[in-house]
């Protein structure tokens, strides 16, 4: 494989966290806003109190939610998990505090590492070169995730809860 320019790949080094660190703090992440969600659904459903928990905690959730999604499909491309344990990865957000034993299986298996490998490489198909391209411009990628992210966190709020999508 063709190795990047030694400038292209120190600037990139300097803004890049590495890739087993991202996923374990979303996986940390995605756990304490379950936490949130549940308890704002235990206080609007169980004790009927209020249904303030469940809109903060549900919208720090989805949030966080859609960014640990995007994440797992980078870091598997850049990885190249097969399908399987990228379909584990993303179930994984479904089911509640499943992300953290999930990334710690992850972690012991090799799936992830301390260095984004799409850095030193321009990547083999397409898929891949998207990627290296947004871990090889990270301020730029960043800003466009969080964009698209707020959007489809904004199409969701506005759809309303996924109890009432099909009524």
């Amino acid at each position: 494989m063709t190795r990047l320019s030694d400038a292209t790949a120190h600037t990139a080094d300097a803004h890049a966290v590495a890739p087993a660190r991202l996923y374990r703090a979303l996986a940390m992440a995605e756990v304490v806003t379950w936490t949130l969600l549940l308890l704002g659904m235990f206080l609007k459903y169980a004790v009927q109190v209020t249904d303030l928990g469940v809109r903060i905690g549900g919208g720090v959730h989805g949030f966080v939610f859609l960014s640990y999604v995007a994440t797992t499909v980078l870091v598997a491309i850049d990885r190249r998990w097969p399908g399987r344990d990228l379909a584990l990865g993303l179930g994984s957000a479904i089911i509640p505090f499943a992300t953290v034993p999930f990334e710690r299986s992850a972690e012991r298996r090799g799936l992830l590492s301390s260095r984004w490998r799409l850095l030193d490489e321009p990547g083999s198909n397409p898929v891949e070169r998207l990627a290296s391209f947004a871990l090889r411009h990270p301020i730029a990628t960043a800003l466009v995730t969080l964009v698209v992210v707020a959007l489809v966190f904004s199409g969701l709020l506005a759809a309303g809860p996924p109890t009432e999508w099909f009524d």
